[in-house]
């Protein structure tokens, strides 16, 4: 499997690619193993114990080309306890929530040099790999 990143021999490293990973999620442990089976050894964040700050997390959902509200995780999450439900709140204050409230940023989210997704289903990420190997 190749990157974008020569380590000097020819060989290409995966030392660019970034999983925004909780580990007791299924999707996103299937999402890892895809990447490690591509040879991959990707960089994790467990974003649940070192969630994004603000800006990062703002600058994946644009490279995402998502809106806000559609990185949203509404199962398993204070949700509806937060009445984000409510299509009248604006970004901003979604972005406060997430922040607040990391399980409330849906995952996996896996960058790569070439673009940012959130690998939901799981087999999403067989694009992103496929793009690593041109």
């Amino acid at each position: 499997m190749t990157t974008s990143h020569s380590n000097g021999s020819g060989l290409m490293t995966s030392a660019s690619v970034i999983i925004y990973h909780n580990p007791a999620c299924g999707t996103s442990r299937n999402v890892l193993a895809h990447l490690t089976a591509a040879g991959l050894a990707p960089t994790v964040i467990e974003y649940l114990e070192h969630p994004p700050d603000r800006d990062t997390l703002r600058a994946l959902i644009r490279r995402m080309g998502i809106p806000v509200r559609a990185l949203l995780r509404e199962k398993g999450t204070p949700y509806e306890q937060l009445g984000l439900s409510d299509r009248s709140i604006d970004d901003e204050v979604l972005l406060d929530r997430m922040l607040e409230h990391p399980i409330l940023i849906n995952r996996p989210i896996v960058v790569t040099p070439h673009a940012v997704k959130l690998c939901r289903p799981s087999e999403t990420v067989l694009e992103l790999i496929a793009d690593l190997a041109r």
